[in-house]
């Protein structure tokens, strides 16, 4: 790799790689700037309020697009069966980090969550750095499901429970619902049987109701999430003023950089409730273009895992669509009121420098597996025979595949 494909917004070669690849690097850098404008406008107010510099949280979140962008470039330009070697230390590792939050002094407590690792100069909320990786292993698992004995299934089981739960105490109810439906996808994915599918999902959803009838914060959000009228200026203000946002956009919108609502009546307008902001003032017309860019995201995702053959990879393909774009589905969904208020940030878009970087990650991983899933046969019309069965040709393409990316086999985890 040479320096200067690390510069943001530079990519050399891309004329060579196919047109899925291609498609979804635009688009991502389609979202990342439109991102970067919206937040501008979103944070404007409050950071000359709360810093005395408008640009204080837009400076901040170039630096963390730089940092997202060297991880970026690093995984799109990387074999996948390269990237697949760091996929279980990765987890691990970031998943002892989820534990270290519980540690008296040095886990961060914010708005009642311990979330985060201080470290000084910035903060690490090492659950978003827990998603590439969850992805990458999970692919693992479930590609090798029907091949690992039962000891070794059930040994991943219990490990992704554990992270889960790890996740949910914190608590973070919001986020261990986005990791569980992402590995249920996958597994769905990958064939697993549907009244093994079945269970866990009751099993995910007797979960979540544990937690928000024990924990009375979330109890408080849910009601509210019902009624939020009923107590405009309590649990229901977040959703109250982000509805105001959204229903003051009309048609065309109030205008870029022109939102009422940022002026100190909606809360963390520039993290959780970015989407509103954008509604206001781009109105229906902007959130239709924001909407058909996900929608042909996800199309050209789709069209990737399609054309995979390799299981592993069709995974990894699988796991990064349903985590970057079911977590913008949720955000949006959440700002208009279809569903109740979480802590999910919108990728690409909110302020925060754990989000940025894992969100570029996981579009990298997806990049990367798009440029790995053609796979075209090449003949030479002089030389090869004209009688080759066809068969020959599909086994040696099968083979290149294999070799690019080795399967491991479950001694390599010591299962």
């Amino acid at each position: 790799m040479k320096w200067w494909q690390f510069i943001p917004f530079v990519t050399p070669g891309i004329r060579t790689w196919n047109l899925e690849a291609r498609l979804l690097h635009w688009l991502t850098l389609i979202w990342l700037g439109l991102g970067l404008l919206v937040l501008f406008s979103a944070s404007f107010h409050t950071g000359l309020v709360e810093t005395g510099d408008g640009l204080y949280f837009v400076e901040r979140q170039c630096l963390w697009i730089f940092a997202g962008w060297i991880g970026f470039q690093f995984l799109i330009h990387t074999p996948l069966d390269r990237i697949a070697r760091i996929a279980l230390p990765g987890f691990f590792l970031t998943l002892g980090l989820v534990f270290a939050t519980y540690l008296p002094g040095v886990g961060s407590t914010v708005m009642g969550a311990t979330r985060w690792i201080n470290l000084g100069i910035f903060q690490l909320q090492p659950s978003e750095f827990l998603k590439p990786f969850l992805v990458l292993q999970a692919a693992w698992v479930f590609s090798q499901w029907f091949r690992l004995k039962l000891a070794s299934r059930l040994v991943w089981l219990g490990i992704f429970a554990i992270t889960l739960l790890s996740i949910l105490l914190q608590p973070n109810l919001s986020t261990t619902a986005l990791c569980g439906m992402t590995l249920w996808f996958m597994a769905l994915a990958a064939g697993l049987p549907y009244w093994q599918m079945g269970g866990s999902a009751f099993l995910g959803f007797g979960l979540a109701l544990t937690s928000i009838s024990l924990r009375e914060y979330q109890r408080r959000r849910v009601m509210s999430f019902l009624d939020p009228w009923a107590d405009q200026m309590g649990d229901g203000y977040q959703l109250v003023q982000s509805l105001l946002a959204v229903g003051s956009g009309g048609v065309t919108g109030a205008g870029f950089g022109m939102s009422q609502q940022k002026l100190g009546y909606l809360p963390v307008e520039h993290t959780d409730f970015i989407f509103s902001v954008f509604a206001e003032e781009t109105g229906l017309v902007g959130c239709l273009f924001l909407l058909l860019l996900l929608v042909a995201y996800g199309t050209v995702a789709v069209r990737v895992a399609d054309r995979t053959e390799n299981p592993t990879k069709r995974l990894i393909v699988v796991g990064c669509l349903v985590i970057i774009l079911l977590q913008a589905l949720i955000n949006i969904g959440v700002s208009i009121g279809i569903l109740p208020t979480t802590g999910l940030p919108f990728p690409l878009f909110s302020y925060g420098g754990s989000s940025m970087i894992a969100s570029l990650a996981i579009a990298g991983l997806l990049i990367r597996a798009a440029r790995e899933s053609q796979i075209s046969d090449v003949r030479s019309i002089n030389t090869q025979p004209a009688r080759q069965p066809r068969i020959r040709q599909r086994k040696s393409k099968s083979a290149s595949t294999s070799a690019r990316f080795p399967i491991p086999s479950s001694k390599t985890i010591g299962l």
